[in-house]
């Protein structure tokens, strides 16, 4: 069957990651809507903040086990038609939501279904689309892509904010599900599956360029539990999943879900928390891009050390500061510089150490533990809010984590380990 064209010629590879990047952005959003929606459901139902927290942490874990699983079928079965399911389930699991009642029914759609739905639709997206449409300026495009799953959890937060202070919970999830429901054929129509598919290369590859095999669908599972079973073989993958555990415990988990929390203790107003968060979304724009920058002429290895060791010390003042417009200003630029700058040193790791082939499914089992450090943190400061009624020990704790990925990043190796010829 001829290929279908495209306008744009090979630059349509940026109209495909254009595509990308607003997906990435709502479905980030989505993910961040629990810490808007935890004051809300506390004030309307009076559910404890621990029981409210183990929704937003059941959804953050299975945000990241899905990645692994995602990338596989988007190889076996096709990208366009796994994010677009992956768009429809999220946006029944919001709809749906809004006629909750029960503590369990937010954990059903929030956590469960929603967070399966947003696992698809998450950096190991950003990675896949990254391998298949760029050769040239691979770091700055995922440094762009990963910025916009971060950035979209914190850019939507003050709208969210608003409408919940003006309506409570319920419009919230509302205007989260119609935009779920209006980006699915939005994606189908302007994601081609490759550029082979509308009779292109990758941007930046020469002439002779071959694309690398397809992947039989019947092995979608194999081929995810079969690059997980080469990687863990290596110290180099266990170094970036420990490293993006505690990546997610300092970001997605913690100041994610906590942050409105954390101000409002301090009688700063909902809202303001939320421009906070956005301020961060706009910073991690500028400093995952920059970072993406950086990984195509630094080593990977010396910047996560850099990230990890900056924010460590962040989030041990913090809770030390006197929460003043200025101090919380000071500290959202630079922490959303820092947000999640580790994403494309990580991904360029990943892909030197495991293969173009396993490398992405490798990165989502890698974020897998980014996810699994994001639930964590939610729900350990969850429940030591409750316990103890304040998050100091919460941020010092994650701040020490921060430090020691720091150090444990110096000692990943760069050189491929020959995996893709092993299997």
């Amino acid at each position: 069957m001829p290929a279908r064209q495209r306008p744009f010629g090979r630059n349509y590879a940026f109209v495909a990651a254009g595509t990308v990047f607003v997906a990435l952005m709502a479905a980030a959003g989505l993910r961040s809507a629990p810490g808007v929606l935890m004051l809300p459901l506390e004030r309307a139902f009076q559910w404890d903040r621990g029981v409210i927290s183990m929704a937003a942490a059941v959804g953050i874990f299975l945000y990241g086990l899905t990645g692994p699983f995602a990338a596989a079928l988007m190889q076996s079965f096709g990208l366009r038609r796994t994010v677009t399911a992956a768009l429809v389930l999220m946006a029944v699991s919001t709809g749906l939501s809004s006629l909750m009642t029960e503590p369990w029914q937010y954990v059903a759609t929030w956590g469960v279904m929603a967070g399966v739905g947003s696992g698809a639709v998450a950096m190991v997206l950003g990675a896949m689309v990254v391998n298949r449409w760029f050769v040239a300026r691979r770091g700055l495009m995922m440094g762009l892509l990963s910025a916009s799953a971060a950035s979209g959890s914190l850019v939507f937060l003050p709208g969210m904010a608003a409408l919940a202070q003006a309506g409570g919970w319920r419009p919230v999830v509302l205007a989260i599900a119609a935009v779920m429901a209006l980006l699915a054929p939005l994606v189908w129509l302007l994601l081609p599956e490759t550029p082979a598919a509308i009779g292109q290369k990758p941007y930046g590859a020469p002439e002779d360029y071959a694309p690398p095999p397809s992947v039989p669908a019947v092995g979608a599972l194999r081929g995810a539990f079969g690059a997980l079973a080469r990687a863990a073989r290596t110290l180099t993958f266990w170094l970036l999943f420990a490293g993006f555990f505690v990546c997610g415990l300092t970001t997605n988990g913690l100041v994610g879900v906590h942050m409105i929390a954390l101000c409002a203790d301090q009688g700063l107003p909902e809202t303001r928390a939320a421009t906070l968060l956005a301020v961060m979304g706009i910073f991690d724009l500028i400093g995952t891009t920059a970072s993406g920058w950086l990984t195509d002429r630094y080593d990977p290895r010396k910047l996560l050390f850099v990230y990890y060791g900056l924010r460590g010390l962040s989030l041990m003042v913090l809770p030390f500061t006197d929460f003043s417009l200025v101090s919380l200003g000071i500290f959202a630029v630079f922490y959303g510089l820092d947000w999640i700058a580790t994403v494309p040193p990580t991904v360029r790791l990943a892909t030197e150490a495991f293969g173009d082939q396993d490398g992405p499914i490798v990165f989502g089992w890698i974020a897998a533990g980014h996810q699994a450090g994001a639930a964590t943190a939610a729900m350990a400061a969850g429940v030591l809010r409750a316990v103890q009624g304040r998050y100091l020990e919460a941020f010092v704790i994650a701040g020490f984590a921060a430090l020691i990925a720091a150090v444990a990043s110096l000692m990943i190796r760069r050189q491929a380990r020959g995996m893709t010829a092993a299997a």
